[in-house]
């Protein structure tokens, strides 16, 4: 299994901090915050990773990650670039031939967890085909893509419901067979003009391939202001993924 991190975006909501450099790169505590989605693949065995970026400062990765040896031990990191913003699944769509044909771990890169998922990748690589997710309870499930569950399936993924079936979200983690990239090409933008990733659960549970498991420990996003300090103090508080 390959991974993928999804790094791109103009990172708007954060300026002026993203008018000098990539939102990932931003700290998180006493790390950039792209060393965490990184050590959250490592941690789960995988070694061969790309990098999805874009905006005016991508150079700053290179600059930074090098070829990912010095923090992670890694022979090499892949790079790639993103013109624009398209949405997750169109970020996602330029790694197909770094995939060739294995199975993918994506993490956002703006996506913080405290332990790992190692059990989770573990599970995938006994599934062989289809997908995975990783659900995890939170107060607040009108903010992101809620699991609609029944029993050990999951039945439908909302995006950002009014009334939510489940307290369930859907973390910024996602496991895929190699037909992730077929799906993405049948899709079509979203409301808002953008390839949603949550299109692509879909289809997967749609075809009843998709499994799923619930994240032990904490998990938040950086890529808002409030969460950018709270992912802070999480990881100033308890560590993260073992950095």
């Amino acid at each position: 299994m390959k991974g993928i991190i999804l790094a791109g975006g103009l990172g708007t909501r954060m300026s002026p901090l993203t008018r000098i450099t990539n939102k990932h790169l931003l700290p998180v505590y006493d790390k950039p915050m792209i060393y965490y989605p990184i050590q959250t693949l490592v941690n789960a065995g995988i070694r061969d990773i790309l990098i999805v970026t874009g905006g005016n400062n991508a150079g700053d990765f290179l600059r930074l990650l090098g070829n990912g040896k010095k923090g992670f031990g890694l022979d090499h990191i892949n790079y790639t670039y993103q013109e624009g913003e398209g949405g997750i699944a169109a970020a996602l769509s330029l790694a197909e031939y770094f995939a060739d044909k294995d199975s993918i771990c994506v993490v956002l890169g703006d996506n913080i967890i405290e332990k790992n998922i190692n059990h989770a990748a573990e599970n995938f690589r006994k599934q062989k085909a289809g997908a995975k997710i990783i659900l995890k309870e939170v107060p607040d499930p009108e903010r992101f893509g809620v699991a609609r569950l029944d029993g050990d399936k999951v039945v439908e993924i909302i995006e950002k419901p009014k009334a939510p079936h489940s307290n369930f979200a859907v973390i910024g983690i996602y496991m895929f067979d190699n037909t992730v990239f077929e799906i993405i090409k049948t899709l079509k933008p979203s409301g808002r003009g953008e390839l949603e990733i949550t299109d692509v659960n879909n289809a997967y549970i749609r075809s009843g391939t998709m499994t799923y498991e619930i994240l032990d420990g904490w998990w938040t996003d950086a890529g808002t202001f409030d969460s950018l300090l709270r992912a802070s103090n999480l990881v100033a508080k308890t560590g993260a993924n073992n950095l």
